[in-house]
Parts: C-alpha cells; structure tokens; sequence
C-alpha cells in the first residue's frame, strides 16, 4: 500500500519550502500518469482498435455471452454497436437493434414518471408517503417531525429496508400481480430504520412503493403510464416497462436470452417489485433516455421536467453527507459516479440473467449505455466502462488538491459497521464480516476493510477525504447524535465499541470451535463405535450432519425460488431450527451426568459455546432459516 508524503508539522522555512517541493513534485507524477493514459488511449486508437473488436475480446475473456452499446457524442450524434451472442444455445449473434432488460436502470425511467407527475402539479415531491397511500402502514419512529416523502423515495434516503428474499427470487409473482402484495410480509417489512431524508441506504422497496404512487395518482397500471407517458415523448419506440420474456405464448424474438456464468441460459421471469428493476429495451432507445438526461427538460420541443428539477436528478440533497460538504451521493434519479479521473452521473442495472450500465457526462454533453445478456459474478464489467470511456475521449479531471485536515481526525479511529445495513435481515453478518477499521497515522486516512484491500484516503480539507483513484472527494467524517459516522455519500458506517465488536468475533468464534468439537469427536467415536444413542455428541452431531439434507434439494431448484416456500427451504428451516435443540439436549445430558467422568465436563464446555452462538444468530433472526422471510 503506497503511503502518503509525511508532511512536517513545524513550521520554519526550510521545512515549508520542503513541503512545496513536495507538492510540486506529486503534482507533476499526477500530471505525468493523466499525460501518459491519453498517449495509451491515442496510441490503441492509432494502431486500429476499434471499440466493437475491444469489446467482443473483453466479452471473451471475461466469459460474457454478448453485449449492445450505444454512445452519445457532444455533437449529439448517436452511435450503437453489438458483440457477442444473444444466444448462447441458439448462437444467434448479438445485433445493434437486439433488446434487453436493465435492471435498475429503470428506476431511471421511474423516476421521470414521478418527476413529470410533479411538473404538472400532479404530485409534489415533499408531500408524505401517507397521505398518498393511507393503508401502507409504515413503521417510522421519525413520523412525527420527518415522515417519509415521495422526494426520500426518488433518493434512496427513506430508511427503508433494500429487498427480501421472497420479493426478489420467487416463481409465485405474475405479470399483472398487484404490487401491494409485494408488501404482505409482515409488520417489520416497512420499518423504517433511519431518520428519512439523512442517510442514502439504496431500497428497492421504495420504488416498488413508487410503483403504487404512479398508479395511485394516475390511476392506471404504472407501466401504462410510463410507456404512453415517458416512452413514448422520448421516442423510445422499442422500450416497455411491460413484461417481456423469451419463451411462453407471446415471446419477443428480439430480446436476447439472459445468461449466468458457463453460458447457462435463463428466461425473464415476472417479479413482485417490477417498478424497481423491470424494463425491456434497446442501446439506441437508451440513447434517447441519455439524449433527455444531457438536457434541459424539453421532450418533442416542449418543456417535459422542468428545469429546478432536472438540475436535482443527481444531487444529493439534505443527507448528513452533503451537509457536511461531500457531494458524492445519489440525486432523484442517477449518482455521481468518479472513476478513472472522470465524473459522471450514472445507474447501474442487475437483474436475472442481465446487467447495464448508463453514465451521462454533463460536462462534456456525452453518454454511453451498454447492455450485457450475461450476470456473471466474477466478470469484470468496469473494464468496459473504461473502453466506452476512452472512446468518447472524455477529458480526465486533475485529481483535488491536498487540503488540511481537521485536528480532531485522529478522533475518528476505530471499527465501523455498516449503518444501516444494506439488508436488514443480514444485519448481523454485516457487523461481523463488514466492518472497516479507520487509522489516521498524521497524513493519510487508512480504510482497513475485513473483506477486501486497504484503502488510502488523502485530506482535502476539514474532515473531506479523496481516494486515490478518485478525482473528487469521496470520503467525508461526521458526528451525529454522538455518533461517529463515515460516509462515501452511497454507504454509511458507524464506528461501534471495541468491547461489542470483541463480544461478537468472540461468540462466533467460541461457537465455530464448539460445532467444530461436535462434528470431529462426534465422527471420531462414530467410527470407533462409541457413540451410543444417549451421549452428549448423539444428538448434535445428527442434527449438524441433517444441515446437508436441503443442499441436493437445492441444487435441482431453480435459484429464483429460493425465497418461495418449497420443500428445499421447509427442509433448511427443520434442520436450522432443530440445531440449537439438539445442542441443548446434549448440554441436558451432561448437565444430568454430571461428576461421572472428565469426558462429561470436555464434552459440557464445546456444547456451551456452540448454543451461545446459535441463540445469538436466533436473535438475529437467522435461525432457523426461512428463507422466505429473509
């Protein structure tokens, strides 16, 4: 890990003209590395590389069955391009005019459903959630002084929960099944878990919720009213936010077939929060999409959005982050994106089988779009924003300058856990695998992640920080209500007592040894025949050994049931559940043994320490594993 220049702290001249130096000579390396990619650039574009045979070997490489593009240039100019197949058992070749769906990229579109609503007086942004849908029972402990509004619903600042299992992967959603039933999940689904408008916590929920705002003001089908409303004024002719899949009656021989890793195919499926990730359309369309973005509002020649509210689409506005001078964060509609010493206002899409990308670059009054028919877990999918970058020649930004931290930075050391995290039901996963160490060693900020690299933060100023592979601040420090906060404007931690962290990496370690205890000794007086019915070991290791009992079950079901109630997930939530009792048992029966042997005593210890964590992980709601509730 590169350290950062160690500035003295005196301040006699010799040592400021030491730091000058210093800064002259950082300066010009930033200066020489931003000179050297555009000669890279220059020279891959001299030698005759063009972008469709970068992409299609990139595709190669990283296991992609195919991709659609398109780009927007300053002129206005619209190019689009294709690679790859859109079938990988067809092999029937990816064209320009080929569809696809995009995921979250049409929470986009969405959101200029509800911003147009707002610009014909249909709807106003600050306007609670409640007085628009009266029987969606919010639990917000905030109510009183800071409901929810439609605006935290567009920003992602509600407080909401992200997904569920069961909304996300489950065979039982139709087409046309009303969007309330993706909320009849019981009365934690809705709560609220930080006071809306101050913190970005990204929730497909909320804009399946804004599904039901479109539908409650307009009083239609959100889709019909996105398609005739917004589709249809961008000239976006080949887009539906309509169900399209591949196969059944009515299949769309356009659109591509997704794909997951090893070119297994998979067909679109309906899903319970469609308003948060359903849209069916084409790179050039997206172009379009991109066209409006770069603009000021107007649709056809007349005003569409108005402009107070397109200049909002991606500023964050009244988080904890942007009050305290970051501006990195999610707007109404898209979030500022820095990579690679460029700025942008980008969304990026997932959904089964797909996944997208759409940046806009203001500045430059460029874009680009581009569409995989392949969601692989281990692709790099950045490496084509770089190619789409480079071919739009967008000027690199000089990274910020060095500014004096505040001295109370060192205050800030410590563990942080993710706040909220992103999934409430995995809460406490997060806090145990999640968290992130902050060390301040006088010049840089060190973000010690437990997953993953180190990373350096160089002061801008005050508490504002910049990663090294950004351009712009990225990392601000905050105090709230006592709290200690760390935020990058899209994630929240909050730093926690070390004594809590050390209570919980103890019990799951106590816990990992004691099942560990079970299942070796168990199997080893197995073995040796001495392991009769009624020792301390019988029942645990049984029951250890029944959690491989739903993995085959599993491994023959679709993973887009995994949050349907099927006999696999009965069958996790028996041998999850009957864990912690068969552990009991065997405690019971040292307890009941007691003073008879050593053994009894070896054997009492490990059991102890394996309950104390499962009861653990059943406070947390974890066990037993219904995976139709998580």
């Amino acid at each position: 890990m590169r350290r950062g220049v160690r500035h003295a702290k005196k301040e006699s001249s010799p040592v400021r003209y030491k730091e000058q130096l210093t800064a002259f000579v950082r300066h010009l390396r930033r200066g020489c590395q931003a000179l050297l990619l555009c000669a890279v650039a220059q020279a891959a574009q001299a030698a005759g590389g063009s972008l469709a045979g970068d992409i299609g070997a990139s595709l190669q490489e990283e296991g992609l069955s195919g991709a659609v593009w398109s780009e927007v240039r300053d002129d206005g100019a619209i190019s689009t391009g294709a690679a790859g197949l859109a079938n990988a058992a067809s092999k029937a070749a990816m064209r320009a005019d080929t569809k696809v769906q995009v995921g979250s990229v049409a929470k986009v579109g969405l959101a200029l459903g509800v911003l147009r609503l707002a610009t014909e007086n249909r709807l106003a942004l600050d306007t609670p959630l409640a007085q628009i849908l009266p029987d969606l029972k919010l639990k917000n402990a905030w109510q009183g002084s800071d409901p929810v509004r439609i605006r935290h619903l567009l920003d992602h600042t509600s407080g909401l929960d992200n997904v569920r299992f069961w909304q996300a992967f489950s065979s039982k959603a139709a087409a046309g099944t009303p969007l309330a039933d993706a909320f009849d999940g019981g009365g934690g689904l809705l709560r609220v878990r930080d006071r809306p408008g101050s913190r970005y916590a990204y929730s497909n929920m909320g804009y399946g919720i804004l599904g039901m705002v479109i539908e409650k003001v307009t009083g239609q089908p959100y889709e019909r009213y996105l398609d005739a409303q917004v589709l249809a004024p961008l000239g976006m002719k080949d887009s539906t936010f309509g169900f399209v899949t591949q196969t059944g009656a009515k299949p769309d021989a356009r659109l591509a077939m997704g794909h997951f890793e090893h070119g297994v195919t998979h067909a679109a499926m309906p899903m319970y929060l469609r308003p948060a990730g359903q849209l069916t359309t084409t790179a050039q369309d997206m172009a379009r999409l991109a066209q409006f973005l770069l603009g000021d509002g107007k649709a056809q020649g007349s005003a569409f959005i108005t402009p107070a509210l397109m200049r909002m689409l991606s500023r964050p506005n009244g988080t904890e982050a942007s009050q305290a001078g970051l501006d990195a964060g999610h707007g109404l509609a898209l979030a500022v994106r820095d990579r690679h010493n460029v700025v942008g206002e980008c969304h990026p899409g997932t959904t089964a089988g797909f996944r997208a990308m759409l940046c806009i670059y203001p500045e430059q009054k460029s874009a680009f779009f581009i569409g995989f028919n392949t969601d692989a877990e281990h692709a790099d999918y950045e490496r084509f924003n770089r190619l789409l970058m480079r071919d739009l020649e967008l000027p690199l930004r000089p990274p910020a300058a060095h500014g004096a931290p505040a001295p109370t930075v060192e205050n800030f050391q410590g563990v942080y856990v993710p706040a909220p995290s992103p999934m409430a039901s995995m809460a406490w996963l997060d806090a145990v695998f999640g968290f992130v160490r902050v060390k301040w060693d006088g010049d840089s900020l060190f973000l010690i992640p437990f997953q993953g690299e180190p990373k350096e933060l160089e002061p801008v100023g005050g508490f504002l920080f910049r990663a090294s592979d950004r351009s712009a601040p990225s990392h601000v420090l905050l105090q709230t209500d006592g709290r200690h906060v760390l935020s990058d404007g899209l994630h929240s931690y909050e730093r926690v007592s070390m004594l809590r962290m050390l209570v919980l990496w103890g019990s799951l370690a106590l816990g990992v040894i004691g099942l560990l205890y079970v299942l070796v000794v168990g199997l080893w007086r197995a073995a040796g025949r001495n392991l009769p019915r009624n020792d301390h070991l019988f029942a645990p290791l049984l029951s250890l050994l029944a959690l491989l009992l739903p993995l085959p079950f599993f491994y023959f079901q679709s993973f887009m049931r995994l949050g349907d109630v099927t006999f696999a997930s009965v069958l996790a939530a028996l041998v999850t559940g009957a864990l912690p009792l068969a552990v009991a048992v065997g405690l019971a029966r040292c307890w009941r043994t007691r003073g008879t042997g050593a053994v009894e005593k070896l054997d009492a210890i490990p059991l102890l320490a394996a309950l104390q964590l499962l009861l653990v992980l059943a406070w947390w709601g974890l066990l037993p594993l219904r995976l139709w509730q998580l």
